[in-house]
């Protein structure tokens, strides 16, 4: 990739991307044809302190890609408040679902005002907004949820990091603790595992439910993701990490994805660079058995992929009740290639034998 200071004749398939900002301009990879942009790129993201990390991240493997672009500063982060971040005394279903956390970002993106959104893949919808497109999937962490322990459990027989027995992850939870969560997934695999728990609803980012449960009047427990954790350093908050067995992940959990708008030649080029394989491979596959069932936030939908030692890809798929009364849980294997059909055909089958008043 080169920088050109002097402009030259904009590429055909081009868009305009709002006011010009000045300064170098943005020729992509030596294969792409010399579409000139102006610098500096401007990057949407949430303002969480795990959003920021992911979007430093993303420019950080951009750079690592493309060094000159470090060289230049070429890039601007811009923090935008959601809706999701703003409504905190409410579950996302009660107002509109998880694409909450990514409707301003979009509506910035489709405006001109960012050229980059990055997102918690597991955050953002299905069907994105028209003329919008998930550029790049960066490497997973790992996908995996954890038990953060209260007070009271760990002043009491808390258990060691390690020393949980996985046929048994809830075991440290007395009868009758109080879990706190908003997500109707972590929910109903808690609920249908030990009916006897409560749920009470917490939401925040990572360090806020990490406060909410250390407090002396908080939940025992609550769940995070493991990414979230081991990200901002604070992997040592986990005191049971739950296996995919026991626990579904969300679909795309770990993943962060990067959104850019469909015309945008250029861009779409420089993140090809960056791409990771594995994770587009197990993402579209979880995305497909979304797609699929197509259940709103209040749908307990669990969906996780991996590579299997043969490369083969395998997936799991769970549906369930928020009350853990019913849950349903299938997998299959196939060809990463057929990543986004066995999706398909899983969500299906889980739609297909589930009751109807799951998705309702």
């Amino acid at each position: 990739m080169s920088v050109a200071h002097p402009p030259g004749p904009a590429h055909p398939h081009a868009a305009s991307n709002g006011p010009s900002h000045g300064g170098p301009r943005l020729a992509a990879t030596a294969h792409v044809r010399p579409h000139m942009r102006s610098l500096p790129l401007r990057v949407g993201t949430r303002g969480s302190p795990l959003a920021l990390w992911q979007t430093r991240h993303f420019l950080g493997l951009v750079t690592k890609f493309c060094p000159i672009l470090r060289d230049v500063k070429a890039f601007e982060e811009h923090a935008i408040a959601t809706s999701g971040d703003k409504i905190q005394d409410r579950r996302l279903a009660d107002v509109g679902g998880k694409g909450l956390f990514a409707k301003e970002i979009h509506e910035a993106l489709a405006d001109g005002r960012i050229d980059f959104a990055v997102h918690s893949l597991k955050d953002l919808e299905t069907d994105l907004p028209p003329g919008i497109e998930l550029a790049c999937t960066l490497t997973r962490e790992d996908s995996r949820d954890a038990l953060i322990l209260g007070s009271a459990c760990l002043r009491h027989d808390g258990p060691k990091a390690g020393a949980v027995d996985p046929a048994d992850p809830f075991a440290c939870l007395p009868a009758g603790a109080v879990v706190g969560t908003a997500s109707v997934r972590r929910q109903s695999q808690i609920l249908h595992a030990r009916p006897d728990l409560q749920i009470t609803m917490i939401r925040g980012n990572v360090q806020t439910r990490i406060g909410k449960v250390r407090a002396a009047d908080g939940p025992h427990a609550s769940l995070l993701a493991l990414a979230g954790l081991r990200r901002l350093g604070l992997e040592a908050e986990a005191a049971v990490v739950l296996d995919p067995d026991a626990m579904v992940p969300a679909a795309c959990q770990g993943i962060v994805g990067v959104t850019v708008r469909s015309e945008d030649v250029e861009l779409l080029e420089l993140l090809s660079g960056i791409e990771d394989a594995e994770a587009r491979a197990v993402s579209t596959a979880e995305r497909a058995l979304l797609a699929a069932l197509d259940g709103s936030c209040r749908t307990p939908i669990g969906g996780h992929a991996r590579l299997l030692p043969d490369g083969q890809l395998h997936l799991t798929g769970l549906v369930a009740r928020a009350d853990g009364s019913f849950l349903l849980k299938r997998s299959l294997h196939g060809a990463p290639k057929e990543a986004a059909r066995l999706g398909r055909e899983l969500g299906d089958s889980l739609r297909r034998d589930a009751p109807a008043d799951i998705f309702a």
